[in-house]
C-alpha cells in the first residue's frame, strides 16, 4: 500500500548568474496518514522550497510527489484545483487580510470554493470555537496578538476540511509561551480531526513537542530521517547532533580537559527502559574505570523519555576502550565530546 504522501527523488534548481543552484537534491520521504512529520533545517537548507513543492505552489525540476498514489504532475487543472482545496497552509507571518474581520478571514477560502452561505456560517462558528476565538469573530487583525493571529490562520487553513495541514515555520514569530500554546492546539486538532500535519522548523524543541517523525535537511538534501525518538537517542549525522545540542544544557568550560586514551568526556543517551538500568555502576565494576557524572537531564518526547548524561570516564587505556565497547553492546548511544562540541 503506497504512503499517503510520497516524495520520490525530488529536485528543484534555479539558474542564477548563469549557474545552476540546487534548492533541493534527490529528496525522498514517505509520510503516512496521521503523521505529524517535522522537517528541520537551518535557514537556506531548502525546507521552504520543499513545502512549496508539496503545496504545488512551485513545480519541481525533477522527481515526483504523490498524494494517495496520484502524481501531482499528472493532474489536470480541475484536479489540481480540487487537490489544493485539500491542503491547508499555515504561514510564519499569518498572511491575514487586514480589511477583514476574524470571521471574514476564515470565510475567505470558503468563498473561493463557492460553499453555500449557510454552510459557511456553521463552519466558521465551529472552527472559531475549535481555536478558542469565538469572542473575537468581529475583531480585525490589528486588534489581535500574535498568537491570536496564528489561531485565525489555523482556522482559515482548516476551513475547507483539508486532508493535510502544511505549517511553514508556524511558531517562529511567537514568544515561547505562545509557541507552546499553538503547538498544543495543533496536537488537539490532530487528535480530534485525525489530520496529517507536515511542519517545517529550525527549532528542535518544536519537533520534540509535537512530531512523531522527523527529517533533517541540509543544503537541499535529507541527511537523516526517522522516528523522533530514534534520532534523539542515536543521532548519526553531525547536523542532527548540532540541532540536539542547541538549547540543551551548556557544558561548563572547566569540564573540558585534554582528551586522551585514558580520559574521555562522554555524552550518553538512554532511551526507554535503558534509562532505568544501572549501566554506569556496571561499567565501573566490570572494567575498573572511574565514571564521574557531571551533568544529566531528561527530554520528554511524545511517547518516550530520553535521558542524557555527561560523564568523565578515566582509567587504563585498554579498560576505557572496553568500557566504550560495553556501552555499544548495551545500545547506549555515546559521543566523545571534545573542545565543547
Amino acid at each position: 500500500m503506497p504512503a499517503f504522501i510520497e516524495i520520490d527523488t525530488l529536485s528543484k534548481s534555479y539558474i542564477q548568474d548563469q549557474r545552476t543552484i540546487y534548492a533541493l537534491q534527490q529528496v525522498s520521504l514517505q509520510i503516512e496518514k496521521g503523521d505529524i512529520y517535522g522537517i528541520i533545517g537551518l535557514s537556506g537548507a531548502g525546507k521552504s522550497t520543499l513545502i512549496r513543492c508539496l503545496s504545488s505552489l512551485v513545480p519541481p525540476s525533477s522527481g515526483r510527489i504523490l498524494f494517495s498514489g496520484e502524481d501531482l504532475a499528472q493532474m489536470g487543472k480541475g484536479q489540481l484545483r480540487a487537490f489544493r482545496q485539500k491542503i491547508g497552509m499555515i504561514f510564519q507571518h499569518f498572511n491575514l487580510l487586514s480589511s477583514r474581520t476574524v470571521a471574514e478571514n476564515v470565510e475567505y477560502p470558503l468563498e473561493i470554493a463557492k460553499i453555500p452561505q449557510q454552510e459557511r456560517a456553521a463552519r466558521i462558528e465551529t472552527l472559531l470555537k475549535l481555536v478558542g476565538l469565538s469572542e473575537k469573530k468581529d475583531a480585525y487583525p490589528s486588534q489581535l496578538s500574535g498568537g491570536e493571529k496564528q489561531r485565525v490562520g489555523i482556522a482559515r487553513a482548516l476551513a475547507n476540511q483539508p486532508d493535510v495541514l502544511l505549517c511553514d515555520e508556524a511558531t517562529s514569530s511567537l514568544d515561547p509561551k505562545t509557541t507552546r500554546e499553538i503547538l498544543s492546539l495543533l496536537k488537539t486538532i490532530h487528535q480530534k480531526l485525525g489530520i496529517t500535519i507536515v511542519l517545517i522548523t529550525h527549532e528542535m524543541d518544536v519537533i520534540k513537542s509535537i512530531c512523531n517523525k522527523v527529517a533533517v535537511i541540509e543544503k537541499g538534501r535529507i541527511v537523516e530521517k526517522g522516528p523522533v525518538a530514534d534520532l534523539f537517542a542515536d543521532p548519526q549525522h553531525p547536523t542532527t547532533q548540532h540541532f540536539l545540542q542547541i538549547g540543551a544544557h551548556d557544558i561548563p568550560d572547566e569540564f573540558f580537559k585534554e582528551v586522551s586514551d585514558k580520559r574521555k568526556l562522554l555524552r550518553l543517551r538512554f532511551k526507554g527502559k535503558a534509562a532505568a538500568e544501572p549501566i554506569i555502576s556496571e561499567l565501573v565494576r566490570k572494567f575498573d574505570v572511574d565514571a564521574n557524572i557531571l551533568m544529566g537531564w531528561l527530554d520528554r518526547l511524545q511517547t518516550l523519555t530520553i535521558g542524557t548524561l555527561i560523564i568523565e570516564l578515566t582509567g587504563k587505556a585498554e579498560n576505557v576502550h572496553s568500557a566504550l565497547q560495553y556501552l555499544t553492546q548495551q545500545s547506549v548511544h555515546y559521543e566523545v565530546i571534545e573542545n565543547g562540541l
